[in-house]
């Protein structure tokens, strides 16, 4: 009887925290409501489950409890009973999957008048590409993917030339302007997901996946990939900036075309010296994925931060001792568990890199600064991140 009346109590606690609760969320996106209508009608058909069947269990064990003299009867099947459940079961399936459909066809089919943006997901960082003033996004392809044209673009195409390339994991959008997302991949399956938005959407190898919103509120917003996509997979982050359209206007006119940015190398190229190298190996840190794991601010990650790490000394896993010089950040970028960090796990993979490239990175690391030799030992163990240099 205790159990019947425990059950009993459970299903009245669910219903009432359900209509009760203070934990809702503010509408911040076009696609809310719809979503969330969505998601209602799957929480009613399976609160009402979770009623009958609580319910019905209660007033088994109520109505079918023990008692002196009396036997349970068996009955092997009871096909109105079976149908019964099938059809019921399958009513519920289709109201649940029906709604979900129509949302996510509207959720695919923006309307004609709304702002495009491209987003490319890596292991394990964001990038993002507007179009320029004539309003086309440029043609591109992985099989161009170069340190000095991260996005894969078209050099003889002309629409991509006046594209404004955001390399760094932020979105600015305008406020109540439809937006149009563009989802592509450089290698494995991620995923766009702004909890805040509604929006969630896999980024397919190969395959150019979008969505569509329409942004209602002003504010900071994060992005995470939720498709699992490699060890760093928990550090694939990123934020969606909303605000007035003038202050949008402003920040997208600062951004660099590919214009510019192929001129930056060019010039990079006339240049000599280490700030040329330094430039090249920035480059290849940003196209091989290098930033995702290593900050280079002094910030947390997933490796250990490039900021001040040329010259402080090292203790390995075995208990010696290296100083972070030239030979060993080459070592440590080519053969990243030969010579593991002490307390960092052993999640680099290993990159195939030429001399020249290994030059570069180690150019630029420099650039980061040098860390005293009495400090730089003890930042290391309080630092909470992880890895070998790469």
């Amino acid at each position: 009887m205790s159990l019947a009346i425990a059950l009993v109590l459970i299903v009245v606690a669910s219903v009432l925290f359900h209509f009760l609760s203070p934990w809702w969320f503010t509408p911040l996106s076009s696609n809310w409501g719809q979503l969330d209508d969505t998601i209602l009608v799957t929480l009613v058909i399976t609160a009402l489950v979770f009623i009958a069947v609580n319910l019905f269990v209660a007033w088994s064990i109520v109505r079918f409890r023990h008692r002196p003299g009396r036997r349970a009867a068996f009955e092997p099947e009871n096909r109105r009973l079976e149908g019964w459940l099938t059809l019921v079961t399958t009513l519920g399936i289709v109201a649940m999957l029906a709604p979900g459909l129509y949302v996510y066809s509207d959720m695919i089919s923006p309307p004609k008048d709304a702002l495009v943006v491209e987003a490319l997901g890596q292991q394990w960082q964001w990038r993002f590409r507007f179009p320029g003033a004539d309003g086309r996004l440029g043609r591109s392809d992985t099989a161009r993917v170069s340190a000095d044209n991260p996005f894969g673009l078209d050099p003889a195409d002309p629409a991509g030339e006046d594209d404004v390339l955001i390399d760094a994991a932020e979105l600015h959008l305008p406020l109540a302007r439809p937006v149009t997302v563009l989802l592509r991949s450089r290698d494995v399956l991620h995923n766009f997901y702004v909890p805040h938005f509604r929006v969630k959407m896999d980024l397919v190898p190969g395959l150019v996946s979008r969505l569509w919103l329409t942004p209602t509120q002003p504010g900071r917003f994060e992005i995470l990939c939720a498709e699992l996509c490699g060890v760093g997979h928990f550090n694939m982050r990123g934020a969606v900036v909303v605000a007035e359209a003038a202050e949008f206007d402003t920040w997208l006119a600062a951004q660099p075309t590919f214009a510019r940015m192929r001129a930056a190398p060019a010039a990079t190229e006339a240049a000599t010296g280490p700030a040329a190298l330094a430039a090249q190996g920035r480059a290849l840190a940003q196209t091989r994925g290098c930033a995702a794991c290593h900050s280079t601010d002094g910030s947390p990650s997933v490796g250990p931060g490039w900021r001040g790490l040329y010259g402080s000394a090292r203790t390995l896993a075995d208990g010696s001792r290296v100083h972070a010089d030239d030979a060993y950040l080459m070592r440590s970028i080519r053969e990243p568990a030969a010579q593991l960090v002490q307390g960092y796990p052993a999640i680099m993979p290993v990159t195939a890199l030429g001399d020249d490239e290994l030059a570069a990175l180690v150019a630029y690391i420099k650039t980061l600064g040098e860390a005293p030799a009495a400090a730089d030992e003890d930042a290391a163990r309080r630092a909470p991140n992880g890895g070998t240099p790469r």
